[in-house]
């Protein structure tokens, strides 16, 4: 008795305390030391993990820094805002409504390929006598003869040194223009004309001139000639003459 109480007293120990416990009891010691074991663990677990957070922080690449911004292409000026216009007023709105006046054109001017003068124009023979051929050259056939100086012709054409003339009753042909003067001159178409004072039927009547008369041509109005000759001046209708265009006027 007195050995086997020893023995128990000597082996009161842990292994004899384990051994004698329970299944149940075991279990449960076994808990409570697993959840010991994981208190006094999770601080340093804890500190692991957040210092490997930290060196993957560390290690962690830094981010790309932002682009520059671009430089932005110039922006054109604004254009230019034209002011309002004020209002037309009622008169001007009816002066741009108006259909603008048609102009009459001027008649075109044909000029001798030669002088470069207006064609046809009047001229006079110089002399007393003046050949007209059939072509511009000494060569052609003489058609006509005019036989009276001072005579009003009618140049209708230029070729060198010859001009083409016509007298009042059309005839003609080509004259060398030595035989042509730049004097005007007129010849009475009509039974004794009135040379009168003014241009005007109701003025004075100066002289008569008879048919087929050559008078010197002066200045001439839209309707009137003025015409001198055997000593007398006066004005007289233009239709009455021939050695001037209805429409020309001279000073």
């Amino acid at each position: 008795m007195a050995r086997r109480a020893a023995t128990r007293a000597g082996q009161s120990s842990p292994a004899l305390l384990w051994r004698d416990l329970g299944w149940p009891a075991r279990a449960t010691l076994i808990g409570g030391a697993a959840a010991l074991l994981m208190v006094v663990l999770a601080p340093g677990d804890a500190r692991s993990n957040t210092d490997a957070g930290a060196a993957q922080a560390a290690v962690a690449p830094q981010p790309a820094p932002a682009p520059l911004p671009q430089i932005a292409a110039p922006v054109a000026p604004a254009p230019a805002v034209e002011p309002a216009r004020p209002t037309a007023r009622p008169a001007q709105l009816a002066a741009l409504g108006a259909a603008p006046q048609a102009t009459q054109p001027q008649p075109e001017v044909l000029r001798g390929p030669v002088t470069r003068l207006p064609v046809p124009r009047f001229v006079s023979l110089k002399g007393d006598e003046g050949n007209v051929r059939r072509g511009p050259s000494l060569s052609h056939r003489i058609d006509w003869v005019f036989r009276h100086a001072g005579m009003p012709l009618r140049v209708v054409g230029e070729f060198g040194h010859w001009r083409r003339v016509e007298d009042r009753d059309g005839a003609g042909g080509w004259v060398h223009y030595r035989l042509l003067s730049g004097v005007r001159t007129a010849i009475v178409q009509s039974e004794m004309v009135e040379l009168r004072a003014r241009p005007d039927l109701n003025a004075g009547v100066i002289a008569m001139a008879e048919a087929g008369a050559i008078v010197r041509l002066g200045e001439c109005e839209p309707d009137w000639c003025r015409i001198s000759g055997g000593g007398a001046k006066g004005w007289v209708p233009k239709g009455a003459i021939w050695g001037v265009e209805p429409g020309e006027l001279r000073d």
